[in-house]
């Protein structure tokens, strides 16, 4: 075990250390009683449903606050969690009431590796989870759509750590928002990958499972766990599929091969049950996912279970945000249900998800550089994307702004076919690195469409 940080905070910090598991018993999903489990028979060995645990903030060395209250609380000089146990976790990330405010400070935290008993380092959590749904969107799940730092894959944890920092203004500290949560969110193991070879036939598709897998007819077969690659000629056939008029001459390129949700195994009685579309597709965001670099290819479908249930059960968003997810050795993934050739609305680029589709790379990249796998996968993924919908990735486009911190609702914007998130929002998304590449991967796009 590591030794004590500075920080700990005496006897409780000491006595919490010391403790090898010990669950918090009013933690659950949304601060609501823990459901019963499920009776044995109803889930097979090795096919463990997700949860979360939620846990409200306080200033160090205080009570709980009374999270009900929408005011914004005074901003006492640190706020977080004594080092405690926990049910085991992968994910985590910092909810609040107010999806309009934003958390001006320094979000850390430290976890400890389930079965070695050893405590990280104190990690950064990126403080402005900038991919987001329009102002006005149909995206509520629940109840109101809540605000968020981006999650932060730590990998299977039994207890954690966090300090907030509240900025200094005028040598007080800032307002935070009210309602501060700490979401500890368990991917559960569902694919095919993480049951094993002998886990025995898939379960029957449920109505939802069906309406998912359905959206991709013409792709793949009904409860498909991927849709394969084809060649560049093959792929003209998709914008049947997509169900779109073929113009005289189109530019598609090589479909990708893409695992889809029932690949990575997405709970789909989590989401809403309807699927919201734009009219076209005009523009592709790329995004990093912001949940640090720090997960194997094997763990990739675990990550993305764990963001799809942050962004539903946490930030109560209809569905994942992102429209494709990346990982570092270039696999694409299926990403906000509705069919992979649609035009699916998406929750990723606040202002501009209309017409649009977001591709977020798993990994963060402001000091890291995106390996080349990643990069390959998207230039595929927009030439054949971008192509169904006759878009050249080297051209501009002229977008109508919904509303954001970089424009005004109404603006009319032009930028590229492939833009980085930061074109349409003031962020660091995708990361200086990702988005120094996206001028080489508009010409690898155009060159896979034969342009």
């Amino acid at each position: 075990m590591r030794p004590f940080l500075a920080s700990c905070l005496g006897a409780a910090c000491t006595a919490a250390l010391a403790l090898p598991f010990a669950p918090d018993a009013g933690a659950s999903d949304a601060g609501r009683p823990p459901a019963p489990a499920p009776a044995p028979a109803a889930v097979r060995a090795g096919d463990l449903p997700g949860s979360t645990q939620s846990l409200p903030v306080a200033a160090l060395g205080a009570p709980a606050p009374d999270t009900t209250h929408r005011e914004t609380l005074g901003a006492p000089r640190t706020l977080g969690l004594p080092a405690r146990g926990v049910r085991p976790f992968s994910l985590l990330g910092v909810v609040w009431d107010d999806a309009d405010a934003a958390l001006h400070g320094r979000v850390q935290v430290r976890t400890r590796a389930t079965g070695s008993g050893r405590w990280s380092g104190w990690q950064d959590v990126q403080t402005h989870n900038d991919d987001a749904p329009d102002l006005g969107a149909a995206e509520r799940h629940d109840s109101a759509v809540r605000g968020s730092t981006a999650p932060l894959w730590v990998g299977d944890s039994d207890a954690v750590q966090l300090r907030i920092t509240p900025e200094t203004r005028r040598r007080a500290p800032v307002a935070v928002p009210a309602g501060l949560r700490l979401e500890l969110v368990d991917p559960g193991s569902r694919t095919p990958a993480d049951r094993g070879a002998q886990a025995g036939p898939p379960a029957p598709l449920g109505p939802a499972a069906a309406a998912a897998s359905a959206a991709n007819a013409g792709l793949a077969p009904l409860g498909a766990t991927e849709i394969p690659a084809l060649d560049r000629a093959a792929s003209q056939a998709d914008i049947a599929a997509a169900g779109l008029t073929p113009p005289a001459r189109t530019a598609v390129g090589p479909r990708p091969r893409i695992v889809t949700r029932a690949g990575w195994g997405a709970d789909e009685s989590l989401r809403e049950k309807k699927f919201i579309y734009t009219k076209t597709v005009r523009a592709a965001f790329v995004h990093h996912s912001g949940s640090g670099n720090n997960y194997s290819c094997a763990q990739a479908p675990s990550l993305i279970r764990a963001m799809y249930r942050f962004h539903v059960k946490s930030n109560h968003w209809r569905d994942i945000g992102y429209n494709f997810l990346v990982d570092k050795c270039g696999t694409v993934y299926e990403g906000r249900a509705g069919g992979v050739a649609k035009p699916v609305m998406g929750a990723h680029t606040l202002g501009f998800n209309n017409d649009s589709t977001g591709i977020a790379v798993l990994g963060t990249f402001t000091g890291a550089e995106p390996p080349k796998p990643a990069l390959d996968a998207i230039s595929h993924l927009t030439a054949w994307k971008l192509g169904l919908y006759s878009v050249d990735p080297r051209a501009s486009v002229q977008l109508l702004s919904r509303g954001g911190n970089r424009y005004p609702k109404g603006a009319k914007v032009r930028m590229h076919t492939i833009s980085g998130h930061r074109d349409g929002f003031l962020t660091d998304c995708p990361g200086v690195h990702l988005y120094n590449k996206l001028a080489t991967t508009r010409l690898a796009a155009a060159q896979l469409q034969g342009r």
